[in-house]
């Protein structure tokens, strides 16, 4: 009956938000060889070292009792072996050979779990050779008396606080994803100075706060761990049925289950067909990075309509405070990384603001990060009635703030009609669904009409033809339009503001993305960056009428498609269009290409929109009679990949599809088998995409 009761008030805005979110998108493991030396930092250094840890006022070693942990031990041999994983820049958990992790118990006492939490997690400080350690939740220090250890208040124990870690062996290796590349990653630059390698140019690696926070299970990476970072949400109970919305969205029906087990399993998830489950852990991105991938375009996201209607939320719906949220994450991502990698600086994972400094990471072999975003209304600006609710000044200040951000490219119009122009539709049932949203957010349900051009919107459906939830979440007594058959354009097209807005980002040297935008939007937008000659135009995941690739080719702009079916796949009525082109990825790449420019330097890219909502490709129709043959190895020779594991779960591509982010390399490396006697010139092609999206975005930035 409670399940019933509950979904009786739940499911209208699960309705709602089906549509909405779809559119918009006891193993353990070394961490995988550093292609960087390790830090020689007297605390950065520490990272993933064996230590014993040694009470200088106590002369004693400490080690890990079954009535807890002592310091008496008189030598190193007798003490614990402490694996001491990098919780951050300068904060470590001392994890010993079974397991157990030093804690504080929010009291005096210093005792051992094998749960990973807060409280595990010690900051470290070095002063002539000797450590200070405090605990990183409420800043007591870990002090060594009596031949016990405790927790105290700073100062109160000065001498009993003082530590020194040695050299040992024996320690268990903390508990990650492996990586399962062997080799040296792509690094420095091609005979001609070009940066060889794949792009992505829209993903969510931060969408774990997204939409208020309780919507998406998991995170890109967790202080603890992979323990934390990649468990179920609490709101999915012990079997997956009170999970509505991963339910609907992902297997169209509330009354499914999955196993919530998360480490060190993953029976039922990751998926490339789960939809709420975390996918761009950070291990994941690694073994992508590893694979090839250059520029990583990180795109923070937000639906502030969709967290208004969905019943669960510990966020701000707001999407610029979901954006600064975002963007402050990254950059923790950055400094975990670092950590794992002996300092600041030192990891793999680079945030770049220019494209002088995507070369700079490029040569020194590690991943460029750019930053975009991916909101409904940015800077406030939505519409009431057809009102804009943010002025010229709004937006200026908007921009300058996203551009000090790091922010580089911007989709403008996504999901809802706003301040700045008309939408893009959703089509068939989700489309229902978005305009009622739509609704919710303007006032207004979309109006179309008839196309005059070549170019069109999706169909849609009559809003009383939708689905009984979504039209449950609108006002009781709302007229809902009628749509005619056959091709239909919004009547929304780039406001004024929308100029502004536009014109704003090319004074700034930032790239817009048409995506998402109507016909008539993106026409206007891309008349504009014509006649001013502006190369800074991209299509990041195949969400725009493909008619103006031509267009985007002949001002030096970049295309790159939905990451989805290599294949051609059967799709339900009213599905996400991403889920298939045509003829699949291959096809259209094809089609993509006929449009290119010869004025300049062509590769191509994909958009994963990976926490977006939307599905990852599954495996390939004949995959079983024509597998991607592991282990292989990366186009450029240098690296080889072997099937990916985490936990107890081993992923293959062919089995799996695209379940998480660390399968890319494995899609791209399947582009052979799938484009037949375009094999290598898809992977030649692809291989391209950096260099053509970076000098694209050299002609514009400043």
């Amino acid at each position: 009956m409670r399940l019933v009761a509950r979904l009786g008030r739940v499911l209208p805005a699960i309705g709602l938000a089906v549509a909405l979110a779809a559119g918009a998108v006891t193993a353990s493991a070394a961490p995988a060889e550093s292609p960087t030396l390790p830090g020689d930092d007297p605390v950065f250094g520490l990272a993933n070292g064996c230590y014993a840890l040694r009470s200088e006022t106590a002369g004693a070693f400490v080690r890990v009792t079954p009535d807890g942990p002592r310091a008496d031990a008189r030598t190193a041999d007798e003490a614990e072996a402490f694996r001491l994983h990098a919780a951050q820049l300068g904060r470590f958990m001392f994890y010993g050979r079974g397991g157990d992790m030093l804690a504080h118990d929010d009291g005096k006492a210093v005792v051992t779990t094998r749960d990973a939490t807060p409280s595990t997690d010690w900051t470290l400080t070095h002063t002539d050779g000797v450590y200070s350690i405090t605990a990183t939740s409420n800043g007591t220090q870990l002090t060594a008396h009596d031949g016990r250890l405790w927790s105290t208040e700073p100062g109160v124990d000065s001498d009993g606080g003082r530590f020194t870690l040695t050299r040992t062996e024996g320690c268990a290796d903390f508990p990650d994803s492996e990586v399962n590349a062997t080799g040296t990653p792509l690094s420095g630059t091609g005979p001609n100075g070009e940066v060889r390698g794949f792009i992505d140019t829209h993903v969510h690696m931060n969408a774990n706060l997204f939409i208020g926070g309780d919507v998406h299970c998991g995170t890109p990476y967790d202080p603890q761990g992979i323990t934390v970072a990649l468990r179920d949400c609490e709101d999915h109970g012990s079997d997956g049925l009170p999970a509505l919305l991963e339910n609907v969205i992902s297997h169209g029906s509330p009354f499914e289950t999955h196993d919530t087990t998360g480490w060190p399993t993953f029976a039922d998830f990751p998926s490339h067909d789960s939809l709420t489950h975390e996918q761009t852990y950070y291990k994941w991105v690694e073994r992508a990075w590893r694979g090839g991938l250059r520029i990583f375009t990180n795109l923070l996201v937000n639906n502030h309509v969709l967290c208004e209607v969905y019943p669960l939320k510990s966020r701000s719906c707001n999407d610029m405070d979901t954006v600064r949220e975002q963007a402050a994450q990254a950059h923790a991502i950055q400094d975990y990384v670092d950590a794992q990698y002996g300092g600041p600086g030192r990891g793999w994972f680079r945030i770049v603001r220019s494209p002088e400094e995507v070369r700079r990471v490029a040569a020194e072999g590690k991943l460029a990060v750019t930053l975009g975003i991916e909101v409904s209304e940015p800077f406030g600006c939505g519409i009431q009635d057809g009102v804009a609710q943010c002025s010229e000044a709004d937006v200026d200040r908007g921009l300058d703030e996203v551009y000090a951000m790091g922010v580089r490219q911007m989709i403008v119009t996504h999901k809802f009609d706003n301040a700045f122009g008309g939408v893009r539709f959703d089509p068939g049932v989700q489309g229902v669904a978005v305009n009622a949203g739509n609704f919710l957010g303007t006032g207004r349900f979309w109006e179309a009409e008839p196309c005059t051009t070549a170019e069109h919107d999706n169909p849609l459906l009559s809003v009383g033809d939708g689905p009984a939830q979504a039209l449950a979440a609108l006002p009781p007594g709302v007229t809902t339009p009628v749509y005619p058959d056959g091709p239909l354009c919004n009547v929304r097209g780039l406001t004024p503001l929308g100029e502004h807005m536009i014109r704003g980002m090319m004074d700034r040297g930032m790239i817009v993305d048409i995506d998402h935008m109507s016909v008539k939007t993106a026409d206007a937008t891309l008349n504009i960056l014509e006649d001013a000659g502006y190369s800074g135009v991209v299509s990041s995941h195949s969400w725009s009428d493909s008619k103006f690739y031509e267009r985007i080719y002949a001002l030096g702009g970049f295309v790159a498609l939905y990451a989805g079916q290599l294949d051609a796949q059967e799709r339900e009525p009213g599905q996400d269009p991403k889920a298939d082109r045509a003829g699949g990825f291959i096809t259209s790449w094809r089609e993509a290409r006929a449009q290119r420019s010869d004025d300049y330097y062509f590769g191509f890219g994909y958009g994963a929109d990976t926490n977006g909502f939307g599905p990852q490709a599954a495996p390939r129709k004949d995959a079983a009679e024509h597998p991607l043959t592991y282990p292989y190895t990366t186009f450029d020779g240098g690296t080889v990949m072997d099937r990916q594991r985490t936990g107890e779960r081993v992923f293959d591509v062919n089995t799996d599809g695209v379940a998480q982010y660390g399968l890319i390399p494995d899609w791209i490396a399947d582009m052979r088998n799938a484009a037949g006697a375009d094999g290598d010139r898809i992977i030649d092609d692809m291989s391209r995409g950096a260099e053509a999206y970076l000098q694209m975005w050299e002609r514009v930035a400043k």
